[in-house]
């Protein structure tokens, strides 16, 4: 949408500013102003505000790309793009604001394309009793439009990156154990303060994959719940292989203690043992 320029005009501007920007937004904003043809604009003063936006200076002239934050911190009316904005966002999109020293000049709204496993997956750790939670940067209208589709049970949204860490542990406070699936640069404090960091290793960042105690070798989101059910599976058979051990050397002994532990026996309750255990984990290979 756009406020007294044209579309091409909004997308030389922004995807002027966005090439220099690692945000995943601003991928989607370039391949757009380059696809449309926009003229590559020359920009200076170039600045990534955390959590908020960019902004830099083009033909002498301020410019600045991102949310509500951004424009209410230079000081930018956004009132005549406010009705636009809450449309868009209704519908699940993120909006980006662009604006110049003199007012909001357009918006762009960015889909995110659910990919086809995600609510299969988000379902699957419900099953488990996972209790599911989004963690978002997103306006709180946006957010739940994209988890009331997904069936998540709960958004935060409107979050800047040091404030998931906070939900983090607020959240470990009321559920004790918490999992951070992540693949951004913002993602890596709050995969390191979760009890189990999970990075999709496809898409993830460098950063993020540092960060994380679980690294998935694709983006699928159903490799989460697969890697919970793993996890779980394994952790039963140790219990398992621990309790057997245990119950089977102390019966030997008690055994040994009358004098009813003859010499094969004892090899059983070391040896014999050992193999069965892992045969049992041999289980967890399916």
């Amino acid at each position: 949408v756009t406020y007294g320029i044209t579309q091409k005009e909004l997308l030389s501007v922004a995807g002027s500013l966005e090439v220099r920007s690692e945000h995943p937004l601003a991928e989607a904003v370039t391949e757009r102003a380059s696809s449309e043809g926009a003229t590559r604009l020359t920009v200076s003063k170039f600045e990534a505000v955390f959590g908020k936006g960019i902004c830099g200076e083009i033909e002498g002239k301020s410019y600045f790309v991102g949310n509500r934050l951004l424009m209410k911190d230079n000081g930018i009316i956004a009132d005549n793009c406010i009705a636009d904005v809450e449309l868009l966002e209704a519908e699940g999109k993120t909006v980006l604001i662009v604006a110049c020293s003199d007012g909001v000049v357009g918006i762009i709204a960015v889909a995110d394309v659910l990919k086809s496993t995600s609510t299969q997956a988000v379902a699957e750790l419900r099953e488990m009793n996972v209790h599911t939670v989004m963690l978002t940067g997103d306006n709180s209208i946006t957010a739940n439009a994209i988890a009331t589709t997904v069936g998540i049970d709960e958004a935060v949204a409107e979050l800047l990156p040091q404030d998931k860490e906070k939900a983090i542990t607020s959240l470990a406070a009321t559920h004790k154990k918490t999992a951070m699936v992540g693949d951004g640069i913002n993602d890596a404090p709050v995969l390191a303060r979760a009890d189990v960091g999970i990075a999709m290793g496809a898409m993830g960042s460098d950063a993020a994959i540092e960060a994380a105690d679980v690294v998935l070798m694709d983006d699928m989101p159903s490799k989460v719940a697969a890697s919970v059910r793993i996890a779980r599976r394994t952790l039963r058979i140790a219990r398992q292989n621990i309790a057997f051990a245990i119950a089977v050397k102390v019966a030997i002994l008690l055994l040994a203690g009358v004098g009813l532990a003859p010499m094969w026996l004892a090899v059983f309750g070391d040896v014999g043992v050992m193999v069965l255990c892992v045969l049992n984990a041999t289980r967890a290979l399916r």
